[in-house]
């Protein structure tokens, strides 16, 4: 019996100290696109002082639409109390590509949009289903992430944005 908890513990004790927190996690270094196809690290878009959300979506993801219609409706109240910045990110391919400047033109979507059509980023930053949003402070660490969604998780976002602000 002592043999199984010592192991348990030691495993614990290795994980908890292997496993880094969303508090020291950094943006990978990774270059996207813009939707004229110019590259941009994301390093260079956070980490500046103000808080950024960043979230992936696609044109064929329909929870991804609702969440950016949703953003977009407290986005301006959010700029203007938090100094927040909103980054949507397709992970569209490059055949769909296409469908994306004209679904952002139609919903009239404020906030910059890119392009992550091979993945990069999202592999880097480990995480399979969308929407996800990364919430990242004015250092550029990742201090909050969130997937899926429901109607109102745009307020518990809002929530975790105030705290940034002290």
């Amino acid at each position: 019996m002592k043999f199984k908890s010592l192991f348990f513990f030691t495993i614990t004790f290795i994980v908890f100290l292997g496993a880094p927190t969303l508090a020291q996690q950094s943006m990978p270094n990774v270059n996207i696109k813009t939707l004229e196809g110019k590259s941009v690290n994301i390093q260079s878009l956070v980490g500046k002082g103000h808080p950024v959300l960043v979230t992936f979506w696609a044109t064929w993801c329909t929870p991804c639409k609702k969440e950016m219609d949703a953003i977009n409706e407290v986005y301006e109240d959010w700029k203007e109390d938090y100094g927040v910045e909103v980054i949507a990110i397709t992970i569209d391919n490059i055949r769909a590509l296409s469908k994306v400047k004209p679904m952002v033109a139609q919903k009239g979507w404020e906030f910059q949009v890119l392009s992550d059509s091979k993945q990069t980023l999202q592999t880097a930053l480990n995480f399979q289903t969308i929407p996800q949003s990364f919430l990242i402070d004015g250092k550029g660490h990742i201090v909050y992430s969130h997937n899926g969604y429901a109607p109102g998780d745009e307020y518990n976002m809002e929530d975790e944005i105030k705290k940034l602000k002290g």
